[in-house]
């Protein structure tokens, strides 16, 4: 069979024929299988979705009970017969419940990794390598200017401007599943102990996150009166405090509110200076959610695929690293996945 029977890129995304699935599609199908609970790889109104536990019970918290006719937990590792295909889920590394997808028939082995990334992470399972012939990487930080640096370092930077201005709130941009928990967690790891205000648009994924056994200390609820009077003494109260919410939040007048606010964002984007210059960033923290570069190629050297597809990010950079170490290599070209919200 050539890999190519097996898993080919679609308008839909990336279908089985032999199977008759799509893995993360982009419209509306008979039979989805999903990697893991962001937006832009998990939809709402496929008929049937098989997915982690932890990725369903995502995608409940965001589109409602209803989001699928049928949905079908995946157990680790747990192979399951498709139409004479076989897929299994291994974890990615991504944010809770994440996944790769392991399709085998016959001898071909093709892994959809979906978004992934190696870095420990207290709110996630650790990437697992799953040895294949093709292993279908995405690419958003595929260029040798990214090399992100270490986590610990990015939030003890947090932490020491926060006692540097103890009369102004920290405001850190998080993308809602997984990067805000993640966040969280760092800090608490750090050795940050005090409140942490969360922007409502997080309650219930740091809520589901507490429930599935991960500590995220005492939140509270980022809230401030309307009041003139009221409003003051609410701003004195929230100086020195670290406020964790949506990017989108903070463009609003809902962000004026805070005293004299530090604007922070924690995304891999945050290497690009400009980046951070053109969306008013003070503070830029460099906590990504991805593999950087070396991250990529070192996946790619350790599971030693006969050949890498590469999807959504700088395809170019890593199938030209690939064609000159031999390495067959291709871009799928797929879209409707962002990069972005990071």
């Amino acid at each position: 069979m050539r890999f190519e029977d097996l898993l080919r890129p679609t308008p839909k995304g990336l279908y089985c024929p032999p199977g008759d699935f799509f893995i993360d599609p982009v419209r509306p199908v008979e039979r989805a299988l999903v990697t893991h609970g962001h937006a832009d790889h998990a939809r709402p109104g496929n008929e049937k979705v098989l997915a982690t536990r932890r990725t369903l019970d995502i995608m409940g918290i965001r589109y409602g009970a209803d989001f699928a006719r049928e949905r079908q937990v995946a157990e680790w590792g747990e192979r399951i017969s498709i139409n004479g295909v076989t897929v299994s889920f291994h974890p990615a590394g991504h944010v809770l419940g994440s996944a790769q997808i392991l399709v085998e028939k016959g001898d071909v082995r093709i892994v959809a990794s979906g978004d992934y990334k190696r870095r420990r992470d207290p709110t996630a399972e650790g990437f697992e390598p799953v040895p294949c012939d093709v292993f279908i990487t995405e690419a958003t930080f595929a260029l040798p200017v990214f090399r992100h640096p270490a986590t610990h370092e990015e939030v003890q930077k947090l932490i020491r401007s926060v006692k540097q201005f103890p009369e102004r709130a920290h405001l850190v941009g998080a993308y809602a599943l997984g990067k805000a928990q993640r966040v969280i967690a760092h800090l608490r790891e750090e050795g940050y102990d005090r409140p942490i205000y969360i922007h409502g648009a997080l309650k219930k994924l740091c809520d589901y996150y507490e429930s599935e056994g991960i500590d995220l200390g005492e939140l509270r609820p980022a809230t401030i009166a309307r009041g003139k009077a009221e409003e003051g003494e609410a701003k004195s109260a929230f100086a020195g405090a670290i406020v964790v919410g949506p990017p989108s939040a903070f463009a609003d007048k809902w962000a004026r509110r805070f005293p004299d606010p530090v604007s922070c964002f924690a995304s891999g984007w945050m290497r690009v200076r400009q980046r951070a210059r053109q969306r008013g960033v003070e503070l830029p923290l460099v906590v990504s959610d991805h593999c950087d570069w070396d991250e990529l190629i070192e996946t790619i050297l350790e599971i030693g695929p006969q050949e890498v597809w590469v999807t959504h990010g700088r395809e170019e950079a890593l199938v030209r690293w690939c064609g000159l170490r031999q390495i067959r290599a291709r871009p799928l070209h797929l879209v409707g996945y962002e990069d972005e919200a990071e």
